[in-house]
């Protein structure tokens, strides 16, 4: 896998090698010999030739000012010719060659001067930057020989010991990584996707048949800029979206609507889980205040939000809220229950060195988003990590950095979240997820058997491609299914844009909260697995909609395709409250049924003046007389309970019909096929309901 890199207005991407520390100056070696004249060489045009090389890279500088190391190499390797025993110069080769991304030349400079002067460094650094050049070129225990003989020295850099000894820890767990290596074939996403444009940041819908990502293109109206390579002039980023064939073939995709692309740049996309809620990286043009036509910003790059009306995506806005800084904001990503996002924020310290680190915000009540907090110091290293997925589970979190032990450049990493809300202690995904390069912005499918990433690999239809490979079991997140369907009038059949909340009736927290599209009335949100869930659905002038999803046991399930129809507050019909829960054969309340007791609570406040029956009902199996107190007691005790909560006992009547009113008959009951079937056609029977007697 290859990586990802990105500065505020381009995202420019490369297949390279990152080094952990730049080499640093290693004049130092050798300045009081340089001041002296005091070389290891008495050959004087060989001295000559090492004093005009030091000076050569910045004499001929490009326009950008970038020094010619290569040039500066080429002068050091006649200074070589002259004396082959000149181990200064071999030093400053290396490290010309280091600057210049020559990672194998600079092993064999830097191995030459220790072949030639082994005690030329007292402090051992030689040893330390070596070992740092065979990690970069995945040569983990040629580093690992190195570093376990530098720090024993006594003279080394203390602070180059604490560095070299995590090192050795990377170079341990890499030598381990490679021995044991998990199931990885990538395969090609597709030409309906993948073009001779890079392509990558792909976001997918929790069903797995959306994807959106982010495509960077040829634009005629973006102007040249010298300081940008010659590949990126005219450059521009764009989101394109695909859909997925009845066939599972991608089909082609499509630019999104020009009031969402523009000129400028957008990228790093995060779609809520119906697909309908996109926020986005908008970034400035080079003036560094222009963000498009309509749009706001608050300095570098920053978040924007758009809705999808039906088939229209409304105009983006600024990310209504704390969470826009100066700093730059990018790599968002929504949790399950759109009211939490992931990101990484730049921040410049006083070395003027951008730091990035994963964020956190929650969205508040009325739909701004809180000042971000950053994620613990177990989770952000002193390096940078660059990017970072919350899975739909909403527990698993996917990430990448350079500061955690791994196998070089940026790798990726998982934590999960406990009970109590704490995130475990990142774990490597491992070789060969990673890799000696730079791995980045992974995107795992609701179910977690798939995921998704970009790299230029061989094979492709041109730069970086979007691919997909089977997730490994032991890096899995909770396998999340999802609920879809319309929600709609049961009496005129036209559609109600409904407010989910999905609570998860163990801890009573709630999980999810959307709403179905406010023209058609289509909603989606996702299940995870291994709860019991209460699901509510409400709307103005509608009386709410309670269905209880008991996902403990969900084997063989991908999804939940369910209409909701919403019953008008004017209608006698009776309303089903699915999520009341009492103890076997008994008339007592379970706390799960707190939740749907709530709601109902609140809409006898909302409307004083209605008078409501609760009844009960029961299966057939039993006496038929034990059902009919069993039903009278239970009705009993939900109006107990809203009395207790307040409301006037002469709105309330309980009532009790036992198993004279079925929901499914016995005799539809016998013609079900199986044990399973039966038994859920009997838990219709057993219900709780209530219906208004006035108003």
């Amino acid at each position: 896998m290859e990586g990802f890199f990105a500065n505020a207005q381009i995202h420019e991407y490369s297949l390279k090698m990152k080094q952990i520390f730049l080499i640093l100056s290693l004049f130092s070696l050798f300045s009081c010999a340089t001041a002296q004249q005091s070389y290891s060489t008495k050959n004087k045009k060989a001295i000559s030739l090492f004093e005009e090389g030091q000076k050569v890279p910045n004499q001929s500088a490009s326009p950008n000012g970038m020094p010619n190391y290569p040039a500066g190499m080429a002068i050091m390797d006649k200074a070589i010719e002259k004396d082959p025993m000149f181990w200064e110069a071999y030093l400053v080769a290396g490290e010309f060659a280091e600057y210049s991304n020559q990672y194998d030349k600079a092993i064999k400079y830097y191995e030459a001067a220790l072949r030639i002067n082994p005690n030329h460094s007292v402090t051992g650094s030689t040893q330390f930057y070596l070992a740092n050049l065979k990690f970069a070129v995945a040569d983990y225990k040629g580093s690992l020989d190195l570093l376990r003989g530098f720090v024993d020295n006594r003279n080394a850099n203390p602070e180059y010991v604490k560095v070299a000894r995590e090192l050795q820890a990377s170079c341990e767990f890499s030598i381990q990584a490679l021995n044991n290596p998990s199931d990885f074939e990538p395969v090609n996403i597709g030409p309906g996707i993948n073009t001779k444009d890079p392509e990558y940041f792909p976001t997918i819908t929790v069903d797995g048949k959306t994807i959106l990502f982010t495509r960077r293109i040829f634009d005629a109206r973006v102007p040249r800029h010298l300081d940008q390579p010659e590949n990126l002039q005219q450059q521009q980023e764009d989101f394109y979206i695909a859909h997925l064939s009845d066939k599972n073939i991608w089909m082609k995709a499509d630019p999104m609507p020009l009031n969402i692309n523009t000129v400028n740049n957008e990228g790093a996309p995060t779609l809520g889980p119906d697909g309908r809620t996109l926020i986005f990286v908008g970034c400035p043009d080079q003036t560094g205040e222009n963000y498009g036509e309509g749009r706001n910003g608050k300095g570098s790059c920053d978040f924007f939000i758009t809705k999808k009306l039906g088939q229209r995506w409304t105009n983006p806005i600024n990310l209504p809220g704390s969470v826009n800084t100066r700093n730059w904001e990018t790599q968002p990503s929504l949790s399950s229950d759109g009211k939490t996002m992931y990101f990484i924020r730049g921040m410049r310290g006083q070395s003027a060195t951008r730091n990035d680190d994963i964020y956190m915000s929650t969205m508040k009540e009325d739909g701004t988003w809180n000042e971000a907090v950053k994620l613990p110091s177990y989770i952000n290293s002193p390096q940078n990590e660059e990017s970072v997925l919350i899975h739909p589970d909403g527990k698993t979190l996917y990430f990448a950095s350079r500061g955690h032990v791994g196998m070089g450049g940026t790798d990726l990493f998982v934590s999960r979240m406990d009970g109590n809300g704490n995130w475990g202690k990142p774990e490597n995904l491992g070789y060969p997820i990673n890799t000696k390069f730079d791995e980045n912005s992974l995107m795992v499918s609701a179910d977690g058997e798939i995921a998704f990433f970009a790299s230029d690999r061989a094979g492709g239809f041109g730069d970086l491609d979007i691919y997909y490979f089977i997730m490994p079991e032991k890096l899995r997140p909770t396998k999340t299914l999802y609920f879809e369907g319309i929600v709609y009038d049961a009496v005129t059949k036209k559609p109600v844009p409904g407010r989910f909340q999905l609570i998860d009736v163990k801890t009573g927290k709630e999980v999810i909260r959307s709403q179905a599209d406010l023209i058609s009335g289509e909603f989606m949100v996702s299940l995870p697995l291994n709860a019991d869930y209460a699901l509510s659905v409400e709307f103005e002038g509608y009386f709410n909609f309670s269905k209880n999803f008991n996902m403990m046991v969900a084997e063989g399930l991908e999804s939940f395709k369910m209409d909701v129809p919403m019953i008008p507050v004017t209608s006698a019909e009776p309303i089903l409250l699915d999520n009341i829960f009492f103890d076997l054969n008994k008339t007592t309340l379970l706390p799960e049924s707190y939740v749907e007791l709530a709601k109902l609570n609140k809409f006898l406040v909302q409307n004083t003046t209605y008078k409501i029956e609760l009844s009960g009902h029961t299966d057939t199996r039993g006496e038929a007389d034990d059902n009919l107190t069993l039903s009278q007691g239970r009705a009993k005790a939900v109006v107990d309970y809203l009395i207790k909560a307040g409301i006037a006992a002469e709105r309330l009547v309980a009532k009790g019909y036992g198993e004279t009113l079925p929901k499914i008959s016995d005799a539809e009951i016998a013609k079900l096929k199986t044990s399973t079937e039966q038994e859920k056609a009997h838990r219709k029977n057993r219900r709780t309901e209530f219906k208004i007697t006035s108003r």
